[in-house]
């Protein structure tokens, strides 16, 4: 007996099938193969029953510089980070992907969503990172789509007219903390509600559509 294709449902039919969620890396550079990954916090994406969006909490941690890895001394003075402060509480990047991506990869499931999406301000710089510590590790699963992404600096720039994640978040009306700024759960958190407005915002702009996939999954 065939059965009626299941329809999307709340953030699965607003994105087509994709999680939104946000990640922020801090770094020892910019060579997501040579530079240290030494903090990671990501923000599940959730739909509230009238179809706003809200940031859920965040999930975070300090991880150790892989073997091998480089450490440029301008990234640290720029994200004031410590690689071998003793409170740091860092882990390897083995568990610290079991403990972003294994939550992750529950959502996805109990929201019927088939990947998530990674949501950053200059995304693909976040996906790099987050992918070249899947290959280090050889982890398997990894939730997030191999290159598609939703990028803030984008969005920003058609929203607010702005480009920098401060200056936006401030013309959003999120305010700013410059003292917080560059830690990845502040930057995530910040990212996460502009990414929030944004979307908000625009569905008040157009609040006849509803956000429904016609397509079977």
């Amino acid at each position: 007996m065939n059965q009626e294709p299941k329809m999307r449902e709340g953030i699965a039919a607003r994105f087509r099938g994709f999680l939104p969620v946000v990640v922020d890396v801090e770094t020892a550079g910019f060579d997501a193969q040579r530079h240290a990954l030494l903090e990671i916090a990501a923000i599940i994406i959730r739909m509230l029953p009238d179809g706003r969006l809200e940031p859920a909490a965040p999930i975070a941690c300090h991880v150790l510089p892989f073997v091998g890895s480089e450490i440029d001394p301008s990234a640290l003075a720029f994200n004031r980070i410590d690689p071998d402060h003793p409170f740091r509480d860092a882990i390897s990047e083995w568990d610290a992907l079991t403990r972003i991506l294994t939550p992750i990869r529950k959502a996805v499931k109990s929201t019927g969503c088939n990947r998530a999406i990674l949501v950053g301000h200059n995304a693909h710089f976040d996906l790099g990172f987050v992918k070249a510590a899947v290959e280090r590790t050889g982890f398997k699963r990894n939730p997030f789509h191999a290159f598609s992404v939703f990028d803030t600096v984008t969005l920003s720039g058609l929203m607010f007219g702005q480009t920098v994640l401060a200056r936006a978040a401030k013309e959003a009306g999120l305010g700013w903390q410059s003292s917080e700024a560059h830690s990845a759960i502040y930057d995530a958190e910040q990212t996460a509600r502009l990414f929030c407005t944004v979307v908000n915002r625009w569905r008040e702009l157009d609040p006849v559509r509803v956000w429904e996939d016609k397509e079977p999954v």
